[in-house]
């Protein structure tokens, strides 16, 4: 009998999860916070995003995996690399809920992946990732990058339509999976949201706003930035470099530490990150229903 199934046998099953339990999952996800920057965002903001936590417990009742699920995507998170938790106990929970991505650690999300497939459903597109951090300030050279005049500066909510067209290149090249159609109207209150509760800064010359980047999560004691992207006319000038080494100083000037995942297959991307100091962690992967 495999490991999973002798669990299964043996009572320990995936349950949903009460306030009762809440500070057992909050202890869970403040050790694997280095791991999992947004699912410990979707636990802190639950409300907001109308989260549901289904936990794995050991005999003693100790919390050993957990799944959060959150508008359609589901954060798997295990204490340790005990991806058998993700096993066969899971089919009934998985067949009767919504599921449009699962994201996190590549190989709590390949066990998952296995799941899925019993449950009938096909992955559309599988994307690879290097999870990086950057725990002290970016390298020096990196805040003096890009061309002369160069201005980096916060962005004010009225802004939202000279930034528009910059989110919704970024979305369409970086976000949206393999076959998914763009959304305007959804990209339009995603960058509302953006700039009103996030942290957020643009690139300026001659009077343009020709990149961004900002915050996509923060946890307990991490920010996870995301939105890098600079105008492809403006490209290769050191801008990304600039804009996303001045917004990793002022969330490390602020006490927290910076992560990042960034496509493997991009390597610009790599390269830019690498040189700012970010190190890489952890292989991370989405994929998508």
């Amino acid at each position: 009998m495999s490991e999973a199934r002798s669990r299964q046998a043996a009572g320990l099953q995936w349950k949903r999860l009460d306030r009762r339990r809440f500070g057992d999952v909050e202890d869970l996800l403040y050790r694997r916070e280095l791991f999992c920057v947004s699912a410990c965002s979707r636990f802190l903001y639950r409300e907001r995003f109308s989260s549901q936590l289904w936990g794995f417990s050991n005999p003693g009742d100790s919390l050993t995996a957990l799944l959060l699920h959150s508008k359609g995507t589901l954060f798997p998170v295990s204490n340790s690399r005990d991806t058998a938790a993700f096993g066969p106990s899971l089919l009934y929970f998985l067949k009767k809920n919504y599921i449009h991505a699962v994201q996190g650690l590549r190989e709590d999300v390949l066990a998952l992946e296995k799941v899925m497939e019993d449950t009938g459903r096909q992955s559309i597109d599988e994307i690879d990732y290097d999870l990086m951090i950057l725990d002290n300030g970016p390298s020096p050279e990196t805040l003096r990058a890009g061309p002369p005049g160069l201005s980096i500066r916060k962005p004010e909510l009225w802004e939202l339509d000279d930034i528009f067209p910059l989110q919704s290149a970024y979305e369409t090249e970086e976000v949206l999976p393999r076959g998914a159609v763009f959304n305007a109207a959804a990209c339009r209150v995603n960058l509302k949201h953006i700039l009103k509760e996030e942290t957020a800064l643009v690139a300026e010359l001659k009077g343009q706003i020709i990149a961004k980047a900002n915050t996509s999560a923060v946890s307990f004691t991490r920010a996870q930035i995301g939105g890098v992207f600079v105008h492809p006319g403006c490209r290769g000038q050191g801008i990304a470099r600039r804009v996303c080494a001045e917004l990793a100083g002022i969330l490390i000037n602020a006490g927290w530490g910076v992560s990042l995942f960034v496509k493997k297959r991009n390597r610009s991307a790599q390269i830019v990150y690498r040189s700012i100091g970010f190190k890489p962690i952890a292989d991370y992967r989405i994929t998508y229903y």
